[in-house]
This record gives C-alpha cells, sequence and structure tokens, in this order.
C-alpha cells in the first residue's frame, strides 16, 4: 500500500494533520498514544502493518495530536487542553467529511477518546480504549523532578532504550526498533514540551467523566502492561456503562509490538457486530449557572423602566459570550442563565467574562459550575449534574465563579487557577462536595 497523503484540518487557528487508509463502513479514527508522526509511523514497518490491517476492513482515519508530530507544536506556556483536543476529533471529522465515527484511542490517546464520546455521542459509533488509564498516581516530586531533567538531557538518546524497556520490553533488544524509538523522539516533540504534556497527561482524572458514556465500548488491556497496569484497564471497564473488558497476554504496551493480530482481531470483531443504541440522549455537559446578586434590590433602586433596560443589557452580554465561547443557552429566568459546554475551560472563562463585562454595568453576577452526565429533551438538559450546578452557584458571592471538584479535575494544562473552598454538603444531595473558586 503507498504511503498516503498528509492533509490538514484546522481546528480553531491550529493546524491538525492527518491521513486517510481504506474504505468503510466501520469509519475508524485512531487516536494515537503520547508519541506519533504520521510519516515516521507508516515508514516503521511495525506500526504500518497493524494501521494496514485495520483498514482492511474499515476507512481508518490517523492523526497527530495537537503539539506533537505534522500537527502544529505548541509552546510549554501554551499546552493543548483535553477539551482543544477533544474540537481537534470533530475537526477532523468534519475534514474527512465524517458525521461520525468509531473511536480508537491508544493509551494516554484514550482519554481523548472518552471525554469525546462523553460530549458527542451523536459523533460516535464505538469507543475503543487500548492500554488506557483513567487517572495517574501522583509521583513524589523529588522522583518526578528527577525523571523530567533526565528527559530534556538525554531526548533522543538514552530516553529512547528506556522507553522502549517500559513500553515494547519484547523489542527492547532489536536495533531497529531502537533506532525508531530514537527518531521518534527526535521528530514527535521537543524535550521541553514532551516535559510538559506529561505533566498535563498525569494531572488530567477522567472517572468522572466514564458513567456518562453510552456508547458501545470495548476495553483491551495486555494483562502484564509494564507501562499502564492491568488495574487500570479493569476500572475503565467498570465506570463505563455496558463496557466490555477483554484481557490480553503480553507485556508490551506498544500495540503493534507483541501480538497486535490479537487486538486487532478484536477490534474487528466487535465493530463489526455494534448496533448504534436507539437512545443518544445522554450527555456529558458542563453546565453554567449565572445571574445577578441582590437583583430584588437592584429592580426596586431602578424601577421598572430601569430594570428593563438593565435586563436588556445583561442578556445582551450573556448571549455574545455565548456565542463568543460556543455555548448553548438552556433556559432563562429573570435575572438568571443556565448555559451549557462541550468544554470545561471555555465554560469557566465564558462565566469569568460575563462577570467583568457586567461590572463596568454596577452589576455583580456570580456563577456555578459542574460537568456530569445530563440528559436531553429537545433543547433542554435535565439530571443530577444540572442540580449540582445550581446548587454550586447558590454558594457563591457577589462576583465569584465556583466549581465543582469533577470540573477542576478535567481543566488541567488550561492556565485556570482555582482556589480550594473546602467541601460542602449541597442541599438535596447525600455526599459533601469539595468546591474550588476560579481566581
Amino acid at each position: 500500500m503507498e504511503a498516503p497523503a498528509i492533509r490538514y484540518a484546522t481546528s480553531s487557528d491550529v493546524s491538525i494533520a492527518y491521513h486517510v487508509v481504506g474504505e468503510g463502513p466501520p469509519d475508524i479514527v485512531l487516536l494515537p498514544g503520547f508519541l506519533s508522526h504520521l510519516e515516521i509511523s507508516w515508514e516503521f514497518p511495525p506500526q504500518r502493518r497493524f494501521a494496514e490491517r485495520l483498514a482492511s476492513f474499515s476507512r481508518l482515519v490517523l492523526l497527530d495530536k495537537r503539539g506533537t508530530g505534522m500537527s502544529d507544536r505548541v509552546s510549554e506556556r501554551d499546552l493543548p487542553t483535553l477539551e482543544q483536543r477533544v474540537d481537534d476529533i470533530a475537526a477532523v471529522l468534519d475534514a474527512v467529511g465524517l458525521e461520525r465515527a468509531s473511536i480508537l484511542g491508544i493509551s494516554d490517546g484514550g482519554t481523548m477518546g472518552a471525554f469525546f464520546a462523553a460530549t458527542h455521542p451523536d459523533r460516535t459509533v464505538a469507543l475503543i480504549l487500548y492500554g488506557s488509564d483513567a487517572y495517574h498516581e501522583a509521583a513524589p516530586e523529588e522522583a518526578d523532578r528527577e525523571m523530567n531533567g533526565r528527559l530534556r538531557r538525554e531526548w533522543g538518546s538514552e530516553a529512547a532504550q528506556r522507553m522502549l524497556e517500559i513500553n515494547g520490553p519484547s523489542v527492547a533488544d532489536d536495533p531497529e526498533w531502537l533506532a525508531w524509538m530514537q527518531r521518534m523522539q527526535r521528530s514527535a516533540a521537543s524535550p521541553g514540551a514532551v516535559v510538559a504534556l506529561g505533566r498535563m497527561n498525569r494531572e488530567l482524572d477522567v472517572r468522572p467523566v466514564l458513567p456518562a458514556i453510552r456508547v458501545p465500548t470495548l476495553v483491551l488491556h495486555r494483562v502484564d502492561d509494564r507501562n499502564v497496569p492491568i488495574e487500570q484497564g479493569r476500572l475503565l471497564a467498570r465506570l463505563i456503562p455496558g463496557a466490555t473488558l477483554v484481557e490480553l497476554p503480553g507485556t508490551d504496551h506498544f500495540p503493534f509490538a507483541g501480538d497486535q493480530d490479537a487486538i486487532i482481531d478484536e477490534i474487528q470483531g466487535f465493530l463489526t457486530g455494534v448496533r448504534d443504541p436507539e437512545e443518544r440522549n445522554r450527555v456529558l455537559a458542563t453546565v453554567v449557572f449565572t445571574d445577578i446578586v441582590d437583583s430584588t434590590q437592584t429592580a426596586m433602586e431602578l424601577g421598572d423602566r430601569g430594570w428593563r433596560e438593565l435586563l436588556e443589557k445583561h442578556n445582551a452580554i450573556v448571549r455574545r459570550e455565548l456565542d463568543r465561547f460556543r455555548g448553548r443557552e438552556i433556559d432563562t429566568a429573570g435575572d438568571g442563565f443556565l448555559s451549557s459546554f462541550d468544554g470545561p475551560a471555555r465554560a469557566v472563562r465564558f462565566a469569568c467574562h460575563v462577570r467583568d463585562r457586567l461590572k463596568p454595568l454596577g452589576v455583580d453576577v456570580r456563577a456555578g459550575l459542574h460537568t456530569g452526565e445530563c440528559e436531553r429533551h429537545g433543547d433542554k438538559l435535565t439530571g443530577l449534574a444540572v442540580h449540582i450546578g445550581a446548587r454550586v452557584a447558590a454558594l457563591a458571592g457577589p462576583g465569584e465563579v465556583l466549581v465543582s471538584g469533577t470540573l477542576r479535575d478535567l481543566v488541567a494544562g488550561s492556565g485556570l487557577a482555582f482556589e480550594d473552598r473546602g467541601e460542602h454538603v449541597l442541599r438535596g444531595l447525600p455526599d459533601a462536595r469539595r468546591i474550588f473558586a476560579v481566581v
């Protein structure tokens, strides 16, 4: 098979490299692990064989994640967030002309895939996770600092050997694999970006997202994987409703090392038997409640006409910021808005901008945000997540933007800063929840 042409999708102002092999249906979008480079991967026989086997029964779309490979690079101070990378998946689907596809997430590409499936069930036929994890155990600060220092010094040389021993122990002594790993490290990302991206990945925790996934899901994991323990695969399968877990023999984390046919056979069997769910009315969303503080007193002071004019300005500003940050107006009552977003960082920035735009008018607003599973009924959202968002908003004071701990765990790398406000028992809910203020 000839090397496929590299093409580019535009996501915001970032170019995402991708190529397409094979013919569908089914259609598969493969989200690679930590490092990838489309041309180098295609030139390496084990990786090319893995792609060609998948493409023998599907149209396979392969991409380089934002910040790596042939996609636009990012600086250490401008890391991609999880929601930006999820936007990139949608941009590639649009560029290929696919309304929906099955998502295959490899290693930390599974984090992207899980979040995409939860927030875009209408664009996800099925989800397949290989060697993925839901969260990372925090390493001691000194050990983390030492590891990052070695990565910066030894990237593309000694670091390649160590990475191969962890991710492909069965081929760690093969000089061709070592040469490929060294070239991949030098070409796929700079040492500084690798350190920063690794730190961001270690901060992500998608456990709250997983119960909201409502598409057919297959979790594949090698039992003795030296990089990501099998317990992580079991956790994913346990938290995703109806997920199928297949445990495979082997120590290699790379899916194209060891018995790659066993992996592809499971994928092929799963996808050729997939049936689309009849209902796609459950979705992961970030809900935002905003309202004017002391609105009754303000209305009395302004009178009917003055209050009406202020509300018109307030509503116009809120709706303008909704358009800017790609939110959706769900409901409005008096001076309060309920909005939803498919990305939590965008939702936080929306709330902060609304607050800042209204301050010059002498208006203080408060906001409460939460990310969770909602039920869609036409243009409306209902469910526990909406209830939690409303209760978080009720805790906010003038000018405050409060978020749940769930949301805070999903915006690692976004540049947003938070102040811990402790645990609160929210009215109508049995368990205390940790609340954070945006600072």
